[in-house]
């Protein structure tokens, strides 16, 4: 029989009912193990590892011993069975090995800057410059495979629920509005740029009002913003998606069967909140949370307090609420047992964040203590812990101030007692939609009101709430999805009348001028006749950092690029040449 060139298995696919099969396996030396007159070799491919022993005495020996790690071989032997006492559960292929008795080097490798095998730390410069390196250590590895899988699962769902997936421009035209710009020169326009998109947004909309109904598509997407744990700077992909004649709920029963199923499928023993998902007003979310994006796994429930400090023996809460502040209850359940220097420890972190501090009380067997108890008064006290539902062995912290700060510091203060005191389960993925979001707020710098959130979104009482509510209690038909403390994405019910989005953008102090320059092609195209649509746009690299339970993003990406948004590995960005930038009419300023 002849062989293949390369292999007749993979590295995962050997098995008992191989024994004394000849066999050709390609791969990775993963790892050596010398005993003396044997030689073990860990083959590793994409699949798996399959275990090569050969003696001295054999010429496959030599070639193997002298080859260092993460060499590439083939290597042509019989498939023999392991003895009992050398059965290895954890690998599929641990009850057989193969006997070498051919080797052809197909690449020899030099000295390793990092190694493979193994799990162990490296700094992340060395990483990120030997990629392929690290995608071949088996935890990386195993999640750009998990990558691919979720959004395989995706696009079947999406399928299944309707969707037809297109593709949008990837060279397209500034937006004024957003994040900043990746902006590409025209060579055939000199002086003239593209723009990389930050989302299909204006083209998924047009695809609306083209009449195509319920669009997705796994969209890369371009912002030139600085990178944190949760967000990739230069690039990231997400599930973009719209619906014609859609409202809210109708988006919200679309996609939840999709976020469901997939995290379901790949939760690996976890659970997953069932849908519905619960849905928060953005307000009620701000006050129990602390949070627009709140982690349900904590049990912590914040509190506004601020009436039961109105001219109490507290001065200080009771003069800040007269002036206007609030004041917050964070529940710290079960702290009896903390000494002081937990509670001293928590005000500590609250003065280093730059806030004033967080008051509290401790509790324990129902006695009270801290100076806030002692100067609040016992009854004053009692009655307090008692609106809370604290027990007789629970501490509670306050964070006092303008409300929007207030909100701030407890629900950091939320998450970091949720965290000290191990009550956030690790093995749950809490959805929640927040809705209701403010359509505008008011800018205190430039001292206007200016759109809160999305200002292509329709406000809930369309023209009618804009010509006689308010501006700063309209509500928009704007919704973020989050899980365990991470917002997926933002969407909205979109506004696709001229009339009301004139009306919206000269609160806000544009004129139909600035409206009908800035963003020509939708208000053009929503005079054409445009039906009522609204989607969002789930991030697939924080979906896929959430199931892989990693803490960084950048451990799901294939190749990211590091915290300055450079890829250390193609050396980019780069000067170009003299000729480049005469051909784009360009001159670049030292």
């Amino acid at each position: 029989m002849t062989l293949h060139a390369y292999r007749t298995h993979t590295c995962a696919e050997l098995r008992s009912n191989d024994v004394d099969a000849t066999v050709r396996l390609s791969g990775w030396i993963h790892r050596k193990r010398d005993h003396g007159n044997l030689l073990f070799v860990d083959l590793r491919d994409h699949y798996g590892i399959t275990q090569i022993v050969t003696d001295t005495d054999s010429p496959a020996h030599a070639v193997l011993d002298r080859l260092r790690p993460e060499s590439v071989v083939t290597i042509t032997g019989e498939v023999v069975a392991r003895s009992a006492e050398t059965l290895n559960a954890g690998l599929a292929t641990g009850a057989v090995e193969v006997r070498a008795r051919e080797v052809s080097v197909q690449s020899s490798a030099a000295e390793l800057p990092m190694p493979v095998f193994g799990e162990a730390e490296y700094p992340e410069e060395i990483r990120l410059r030997y990629r392929y390196l690290d995608l071949r250590r088996e935890r990386l590895h195993a999640n750009i495979v998990l990558r691919s899988n979720v959004i395989a699962s995706i696009r079947q769902r999406m399928i299944a629920q309707g969707f037809t997936e297109f593709q949008t421009p990837i060279l397209t035209a500034s937006s004024p509005e957003g994040a900043r710009d990746y902006l590409v020169p025209s060579r055939v326009h000199p002086g003239k740029f593209y723009a990389l998109p930050q989302a299909p947004q204006m083209f998924k909309q047009l695809l609306m009002v083209a009449g195509f109904d319920r669009y997705f598509q796994i969209a890369p997407c371009f912002r030139d913003e600085d990178a944190r744990a949760d967000r990739s700077p230069g690039e990231f992909y997400q599930l973009d998606f719209e619906m014609s004649f859609v409202t809210q709920d109708d988006v919200f029963n679309a996609i939840e069967p999709v976020l469901h199923g997939v995290f379901e499928q790949f939760a690996n023993g976890r659970s997953v909140s069932a849908a519905p998902f619960p849905r928060i007003p953005y307000r009620e979310s701000m006050l129990r949370y602390g949070s627009d994006k709140p982690d349900l796994r904590n049990p912590i429930v914040i509190s506004d307090v601020s009436q039961h400090f109105e001219g109490s023996g507290f001065g200080r809460f009771a003069s800040m609420i007269e002036a206007g502040d609030v004041v917050r209850a964070i529940p710290a359940p079960g702290t009896a047992q903390k000494s002081r220097k937990f509670f001293d420890d928590m005000n500590g972190w609250a003065q280093a964040e730059g806030y004033a501090g967080l008051g509290y009380i401790t509790q324990k067997n129902g006695e009270f203590g801290g100076p806030i108890a002692k100067n609040h008064g016992e009854e004053a006290t009692r009655s307090l812990v008692a609106a809370l539902g604290l027990g007789p062995d629970d501490g509670v912290f306050f964070a006092a101030g303008p409300e929007a700060m207030a909100a701030k510091l407890a629900g950091a203060a939320r998450a970091r007692i949720g965290t000290e005191l191990g009550l956030i389960d690790k093995n749950r993925f809490e959805f929640c939609w927040i809705v209701d979001f403010p359509m505008f707020e008011y800018d205190e710098d430039a001292k206007k009101i200016d759109f809160s959130h999305n200002p292509f979104s329709m406000p809930q009482g369309e023209m009618e709430a804009l010509e006689t509510m308010n501006p700063l209690d309209i509500l928009a038909y704007q919704y973020d999805i989050v899980c365990n403390g991470i917002e997926l994405s933002s969407g909205a019910i979109r506004n696709h009348r001229p009339d009301i989005m004139y009306k919206a953008f000269e609160i806000a102090g544009y004129t139909q001028d600035q409206v009908d320059n800035n963003f020509a092609g939708m208000i053009n195209a929503f005079k054409l006749g445009a039906p009522p649509h609204g989607g969002s746009a789930p991030g697939i690299d924080r979906i896929v950092m959430l199931l892989a339970d990693e803490p960084n993003i950048r451990e799901v990406i294939a190749f990211p690029m590091n915290q300055k948004a450079e890829d250390l590995m193609m050396n980019a960005p780069a000067p170009v040449t003299m000729k480049q930038l005469r051909e784009l009419g360009i001159r670049v300023v030292e």
